[in-house]
């Protein structure tokens, strides 16, 4: 059997529709598990849907709204009617917020919440219910190095992505007799669209200027590429990684090691 084979498996994927998501899924798809992407954004689904289709993949696409339970739900007991069982559930959806705690309103924190804080509980609550009936399967949440460390103007991005860390250590807590590994990646400053969207909304006309600054922060001197957490997202969801759980992976160029 090929290392880090996803054969015979199905991979829930929110958020899969671009950057990071999307190089999972991809990636997934390629390794030979069934994909199953969860999109608010319908254009950036179909997208990644032709793309692993005309590579041979197996994909599907179902609109979603991650921080709504009922639709969350919904769709997990689609997957399972149409695939027979869950055994990857990757929550990966998430968005961004830039200001201190005086630069942050109620709404933008209540937004933030919505997606990053109960998208991933949503998630996690339909995957556990589902994976305990057919005998377990993995869990990977997409953290931050904000999870961690103290990051300059984010204070209701930081906020969310410590909830996703501590969460991702109780379940795996709480659901190991069950054969459920959950395990979180936490990303340094990672090249994706939102990144050059971001960029170019606020630095109009100096957007390489501030894409080195920016990539200057991470020690090794750049910013990561989506296909390389796609690679050790893989690994963390295949056979392979069985023995790990409950565990914070960093894949951020030195940042938390060697900026502290």
């Amino acid at each position: 059997m090929a290392i880090f084979s996803l054969a015979g498996k199905t991979a829930v994927i929110t958020g899969g529709g671009s950057g990071i998501g999307r190089s999972i899924s991809t990636l997934f798809a390629r390794q030979g598990a069934t994909v199953c992407i969860l999109e608010l954004n319908p254009e950036a689904a179909a997208q990644t849907v032709t793309d692993i289709t005309e590579q041979g993949g197996q994909v599907s696409a179902f609109a979603c709204n991650v921080s709504i339970q009922a639709e969350v739900t919904a769709v997990f007991d689609t997957i399972r009617q149409q695939t027979g069982r869950i055994d990857i559930v990757i929550n990966n959806a998430g968005i961004a917020h830039v200001g201190t705690i005086e630069q942050t309103t109620e709404a933008d924190l209540d937004r933030i919440y919505q997606v990053n804080v109960k998208g991933v509980y949503n998630g996690m609550l339909a995957a556990v219910s589902h994976m305990q009936e057919t005998g377990g399967g993995v869990i990977l949440n997409l953290a931050s190095v904000a999870s961690v460390v103290g990051i300059p103007d984010r204070f209701a991005y930081s906020m969310s992505k410590g909830a996703v860390l501590t969460m991702t250590y109780s379940v795996a807590r709480d659901y190991i007799k069950s054969n459920i590994r959950c395990n979180c990646l936490a990303p340094g400053r990672v090249h994706t669209p939102f990144v050059d969207g971001f960029l170019k909304k606020n630095y109009p006309g100096q957007e390489q200027e501030m894409f080195d600054k920016l990539s200057r922060t991470q020690p090794i001197g750049r910013m990561g590429e989506p296909a390389e957490v796609a690679a050790l997202a893989l690994y963390l969801c295949s056979d392979e990684a069985s023995f790990i759980t409950g565990t914070n992976y960093p894949i951020d160029g030195g940042f938390i090691t060697l900026n502290t």
